[in-house]
């Protein structure tokens, strides 16, 4: 019964490798040379073997870099994100008068086609972007972690729940049991704010 919980110390956690049109001896080398590097990543396999060379061509396995090495394009972060609303004083009302957010008045919003503002999410932002939105408002599951959502991190979930509960807005529980709260904007746009 203890090994249903805990997995024995031969219990191999690490990604399977699934190369075709490998031999078996150039599929154990590749194996074993992958293993011994650290935190390998297979996204998918597709390698195609050079027989008279002795190695293996084609890029088709990506690896992730070890955590104080740089990715090939320098990745560090979510600049920010963007969502969509049918009225931007309606959508300004909710994300800056009941979730406390701030406009970021370095971002330019008269240089686009469209009306939209930029709000301070920690050093991150949420782009508001005044467009017909091509999501219904109706009809999408009742917890909006079963739906696309953004997700912003909060030091409080039960503040937050004390603040949604006075403005009267819907929002769901974390269904695994963490603390998270779910809740959707005027455009129904899903919302997480996980407790970290």
């Amino acid at each position: 019964m203890a090994s249903i919980f805990r997995p024995s110390a031969s219990f191999d956690l690490r990604p399977k490798v699934i190369c075709k049109k490998l031999s078996t001896r150039e599929r154990f080398e590749f194996q074993k040379k992958s293993l011994r590097k650290e935190r390998i990543n297979v996204r998918f396999c597709s390698l195609k073997a050079n027989k008279a060379q002795g190695s293996i061509e084609g890029i088709s396995v990506v690896e992730e870099k070890q955590l104080n090495n740089k990715t090939d394009y320098g990745v560090v972060g979510v600049h920010h994100v963007g969502l969509l609303c049918e009225n931007l004083e309606r959508s300004l009302e909710f994300y800056q008068n009941i979730l406390g957010l701030e406009i970021n008045e370095a971002r330019p919003h008269d240089k686009l086609p469209y009306r939209g503002a930029w709000l301070w999410v920690g050093s991150e932002m949420i782009h508001l972007m005044e467009l017909p939105n091509p999501d219904p408002l109706t009809g999408r599951p009742e917890h909006g972690g079963r739906d696309r959502h953004a997700c912003i991190a909060i030091r409080d979930v039960s503040n937050l729940k004390e603040i949604l509960d006075k403005a009267g807005i819907a929002y769901t529980m974390s269904k695994s049991g963490r603390p998270a709260i779910f809740t959707r904007d005027p455009d129904a746009n899903a919302l997480e704010f996980t407790q970290v």
